[in-house]
């Protein structure tokens, strides 16, 4: 069948140089090193990119990748999601529209598979809000990328000029994980010791933000948005809207604004990633799962093409899964979510990929 990708990083290279897009009046400022931004502390000690795969050129990766995996459409997670963690505010949002221009300059005018996501310092909402006006028109973008790492939860009214210009352009708003703990610990209670650690918490961020999201009442001020976590885990979140529909009935009252149950909203506005996805001893208990999160309806396949932790669309998902809810979570739920066309059900795999 054909696939839509959610999560395809493409990373830039001497061939193709992020230098020639950033503007004038931040280039002296990034020759200072004014455009780093503070590190985690945590690292893979085998790298992130596959030893056997790259995404720096689209037309390689058409051939390496999305032919050979049928995949229609593919959504690009750009290194323009950090952006917003670089301290001085003028050089993120000029960093932001570098990362913005490139992706379209090398990928999206390349190839009519690959979707771009724009990125937006979220330290500064009003020139976030721009920049997505900026650019938001182009046909081949179709979301707003931000990471897990944060000044504020996302439900905070700060981000609401955001989520204004993503609903005014039709846009996602994503979320992927950033250098978690450059700047507070990743989790609520102190500093992971290795990466292993601070890779295992990652879905302590997105549970966060999910929640805020629902609480703080973005979805009644803003009911057009859509939101996508990406790489942040499923497993979580059924228990986390058991969680907030039980309490709700008791403590509706500090969040009057709210006029349904958290899970109503989630389920409406919240969509999820399969990669990395939970991997049970059996799988009947990960098809379990995908009922109890409403899979049909939320989950969206993505691969983290080119990193080490890949998931090999042939190979990821229990065999044993419904084809109509293969379907759904390969193909349809992001054809839904992005407004993209249907897909073409006499679509097969490449004989390269057999």
């Amino acid at each position: 069948m054909e696939i839509i990708d959610c999560d395809v990083h493409p990373l830039e290279s001497p061939e193709h140089p992020l230098q020639p897009f950033v503007p004038n009046d931040i280039r002296e400022a990034v020759k200072q090193g004014m455009a780093s931004m503070p590190g985690a502390g945590y690292a893979n000690p085998f790298g992130v990119i596959r030893r056997d795969a790259t995404c720096v050129d689209p037309v390689a990766a058409g051939r390496d990748y999305l032919d050979p995996y049928n995949v229609r459409f593919a959504v690009l997670q750009p290194q323009g999601i950090y952006a917003g963690l670089t301290h001085n505010i003028d050089v993120a949002n000029g960093m932001a529209r570098a990362w913005n221009d490139w992706q379209t300059a090398t990928f999206l005018d390349a190839d009519p598979r690959f979707l771009g996501s724009i990125s937006v310092n979220m330290n500064d909402p009003k020139a976030a809000a721009r920049e997505i006006r900026r650019v938001g028109s182009h046909k081949q973008l179709v979301q707003v990328l931000v990471t897990g790492e944060s000044t504020h939860l996302y439900g905070h009214r700060a981000y609401d000029e955001v989520y204004e210009a993503c609903c005014e352009m039709g846009l996602v708003f994503a979320l992927h994980p950033g250098a978690e703990g450059a700047r507070t610990p990743s989790t609520p209670v102190g500093m992971p010791s290795s990466y292993f650690e601070w890779h295992t918490t990652l879905p302590l961020t997105f549970q966060a933000h999910c929640v805020s999201l629902i609480a703080e009442g973005t979805f009644e001020r803003f009911p057009s948005l859509n939101v996508l976590l990406v790489e942040g885990g499923i497993g979580w979140l059924p228990s986390l809207l058991w969680r907030m529909d039980k309490n709700f009935k008791a403590l509706r009252s500090t969040v009057p604004w709210l006029r349904r149950l958290p899970s109503e909203y989630a389920l409406e506005h919240i969509r999820l990633t399969t990669q990395p996805i939970e991997e049970p001893p059996d799988s009947e208990k990960l098809l379990q799962l995908f009922g109890m999160l409403h899979a049909e309806t939320i989950l969206c396949y993505s691969s983290d093409y080119p990193h080490w932790d890949f998931d090999d669309p042939r190979k990821a998902l229990p065999s044993r899964m419904p084809s109509d809810l293969a379907q759904r979570i390969f193909y349809d739920n992001a054809a839904d979510l992005y407004g993209l066309p249907p897909a073409n059900r006499e679509g097969r795999i490449s004989e390269e990929a057999k």
